[in-house]
């Protein structure tokens, strides 16, 4: 069925198509992103049973839990609300969904007489599960903005409000976040308000650690600024969805930053705790990766150990209760069905003495309610192999008899139970005894065949393993044909290690036989003489040898069927590798061009102007190049005015160069002043000592105004007359300025 939703379709139609959607596939989001608008549109009393299915199918997503509660706050469910956030606070971290917990916390509770205990308990309570998330400004500063809004009656009241201010403050400016600088602008004004002779010196105090938060702060805000930590989680798709590669790969380096200390604080708690936020907001989103799940368990396990060699058992003891915690919640969410987590769950609560907790983890891991695991076989042998180092062998019985009773097991159960009774109980009998209660079950089954037969072979009992070798060779034994040339591999590798000569021979006959049979290796009977001699990677003949007699050109079929076949994937064979090496060696010495200096092929229709274009393709810039093109401004930013470079080069070439150069200066106000020669310079400056301008009698000013320069601005005057003759002077050597169009 299409996940697409049609964009020609009525409201009601896309809504019965977003349902019929969601049931085919229940992480389709555009589907959901429908339903959950009809809802919004509708009463709460409507919509309950539907945001109740959002937030099961969706167990960590804070925005959705947002909308729920939001929708019962409209309704005025205000009982229901806070049953809610009971239900979602402490698993989803999300800032969005506190700060609307702080709102309603704010908004309802204002009429009672506890009011202001309520409110600060739930700040503080906010602070201590996301305080250190980076948008986490407004919740510190409401909580200052609240604090001094309480009325203190007396010196006392009034020195425990300032205190209490100060603690919030003082934690704020040195936690990374966004818009910190606000908070320390707060901050210093609040302290010069109470006494501006001790707050300089607190303020000098705390400025060091607060330029560390903030220089941490611009390196946080960078990392997750590429990170939506609103999406909701949904299975990792095979192959993975490149957007979806691009958050695991955020999330991460946000994790492995924050383990790296930024902060370069001496508080291994503080790193702790940030490390466990990071990780469990990556998990509301990413919560079907297994390897995060583990990531954080193992790595509260290790602080534990470190607290514990510290000789702090109570923080040790925190830290591993934490874990326990985490471990419950996936195997309770996203991991229900994973062994990984279940498997490595038991084992920490059975290092812990835990026993009983173990038990009931196996226990939930193979009850079909719970896990709905398609194949449990590798439960059951975990869970045998627990209940055999906790209560013994008869326990580990009792589990596989279980395990024969569920039609879901394979044939492992058997040969992990027969090994188990071999290495553990030292019976022979009863491992005998339940490799041929298998074998009746799976007496087709090559795999089991093969370790039945493997087990045989290493007790020195020649004669019961080649009763077992004749019984499922034998007519009677319905195992396919094309199967049977694995196992009489086996049978003759067995001979030769422990027959005579005649046993060998009797063995190779009837092996060809069956070849003969199949129509397989027609005329290539000296094949089957290489595997009377090879010992496991040692081979009769050289690599070009065995190339030259077919041995690594045999059809498919047998590749399957014959371990003794080059490139096969079985562990047995490991001459596949020697060709491999000794092809790449005469590769090695073939003469090969240079292609050091070779520029890559990119095809292009309309090649970018400057681009070195050539038929078919154009090559990419030199690296400095390139790089001047990355930093400069697009073209699309630039409006003018532009070049005509063709004209402007056409009127350079039509330019007359004068011989002499003769400097030219700016005046202030912008007008144009040359420089005159070295007498009129002796001149001007003796003119200026008498007052006397040019030679000019019409523009020389009068005595009166002479009289009035003191008061009147003759520096400008001058340079009026100097503009005014190098006008004259230079009129016929003016340029026309360049062409712009």
């Amino acid at each position: 069925m299409s996940t697409h939703i049609r964009e020609d379709l009525t409201r009601n139609e896309k809504i019965q198509q977003a349902k019929r959607i969601v049931n085919e596939n229940k992480y389709v989001l555009d589907a959901w992103a429908i339903l959950i608008q009809d809802a919004q549109e509708k009463k709460i009393t409507e919509s309950r049973d539907f945001y109740e299915l959002l937030i099961t199918q969706f167990p960590t997503c804070g925005k959705f839990w947002k909308l729920y509660i939001e929708a019962e706050i409209k309704g005025r469910n205000y009982e229901k609300v806070e049953k809610l956030f009971q239900r979602c606070l402490i698993k989803v971290l999300n800032i969005d969904l506190w700060k609307c917990y702080l709102n309603y916390v704010r908004d309802t509770k204002g009429k009672l007489s506890s009011f202001r205990e309520k409110m600060a308990q739930a700040y503080d309570f906010a602070l201590e599960k996301v305080g250190m998330d980076v948008y986490s400004y407004t919740i510190w500063n409401d909580y200052v903005f609240f604090l001094k809004a309480v009325d203190a009656m007396g010196s006392f009241a009034e020195n425990q409000k300032i205190t209490a201010v100060r603690k919030v403050y003082q934690k704020g400016i040195v936690t990374p976040m966004t818009s910190i600088e606000l908070l320390w602008k707060d901050y210093c004004t609040y302290e010069m308000s109470i006494n501006p002779t001790l707050a300089k010196k607190i303020i000098e105090e705390r400025s060091r650690d607060f330029m560390n938060a903030k220089r941490v702060s611009k390196e946080f805000e960078t990392l997750v600024r590429t990170i939506d930590r609103n999406v909701p989680c949904v299975p990792p798709t095979s192959p993975q969805a490149s957007e979806e590669i691009k958050q695991l790969a955020a999330w991460r380096k946000l994790i492995t930053w924050e383990k790296s200390n930024p902060l370069k604080t001496e508080d291994p708690l503080i790193v702790t705790r940030r490390v466990v936020l990071a990780y469990e907001q990556c998990l509301l989103c990413l919560g079907y990766h297994a390897d995060l799940w583990y990531e954080i368990c193992a790595y509260l396990e290790q602080v534990s150990r470190t607290y514990s060699e510290r000789g702090d058992t109570q923080l040790a003891k925190r830290f591993l209760d934490e874990a326990s915690t985490l471990y419950e919640r996936a195997t309770q969410t996203y991991m229900r069905s994973n062994m990984l987590i279940h498997f490595a769950y038991a084992d920490f609560e059975e290092q812990r003495l835990n026993v009983d907790k173990a038990r009931a983890i196996y226990t939930r891991l193979l009850d079909v309610n719970e896990a709905n695991l398609k194949d449990p076989t590798l439960a059951y042998i975990q869970a045998m192999r627990f209940e055999r180092r906790a209560d013994g062998i008869k326990a580990a019985r009792a589990i596989f008899k279980r395990a024969r009773e569920d039609t879901r097991t394979n044939h492992q159960i058997y040969v992990a139970a027969a090994l188990m009774e071999y290495y553990c109980s030292k019976d022979n009998n009863i491992a005998f005894n339940i490799f041929n209660l298998g074998l009746k079950k799976y007496s087709q089954n090559l795999d089991y065949i093969l370790a039945y037969i493997d087990y045989m072979t290493h007790l020195n009992e020649d004669h019961n393993a080649r009763v077992l070798f004749e019984r499922v060779l034998s007519p009677d034994n319905p195992i396919s044909k094309q199967l049977q040339p694995v196992i009489w591999q086996e049978f003759l590798k067995f001979e030769s290690q422990v027959g005579d000569f005649q046993s060998i021979k009797k063995v190779e006959k009837r092996r060809a036989a069956l070849y003969s049979e199949l129509n397989e290796l027609e005329g290539r009977e000296t094949l089957l003489l290489i595997d009377r001699y090879r010992f496991l990677n040692l081979l009769p003949c050289s690599n070009d040898e065995l190339k030259l007699l077919g041995y690594k050109d045999m059809p498919q079929t047998n590749l399957s069927s014959m371990s003794t076949v080059l490139f096969n994937n079985s562990s047995t064979t490991n001459s596949a590798a020697l060709l491999e090496q000794a092809a790449r060696d005469r590769r090695a010495v073939l003469p090969r061009p240079d292609i050091r200096h070779m520029m890559p092929y990119r095809p292009t229709r309309n090649p970018l102007p400057g681009s070195h274009a050539t038929p078919g393709g154009i090559f990419p810039l030199p690296d400095t190049a390139l790089y001047l093109v990355k930093v400069l401004p697009p073209s699309r930013n630039f409006e003018g005015p532009f070049v005509i470079v063709d004209d402007l080069m056409e009127r350079m070439t039509r330019l007359s160069i004068p011989d002499n150069f003769e400097p030219i200066r700016l005046g202030v106000q912008g007008e144009l002043i040359r420089e005159l020669d070295s007498s009129n310079s002796v001149n001007n400056s003796q003119s200026r000592k008498t007052g006397l301008g040019d030679s000019d009698d019409e523009e020389l000013p009068s005595k009166s105004t002479i009289s009035e320069r003191s008061t009147m601005d003759i520096y400008r005057l001058r340079q009026q007359k100097r503009v005014k003759l190098t006008t004259n002077t230079n009129s016929s050597d003016q340029t026309t300025p360049p062409v712009l169009t």
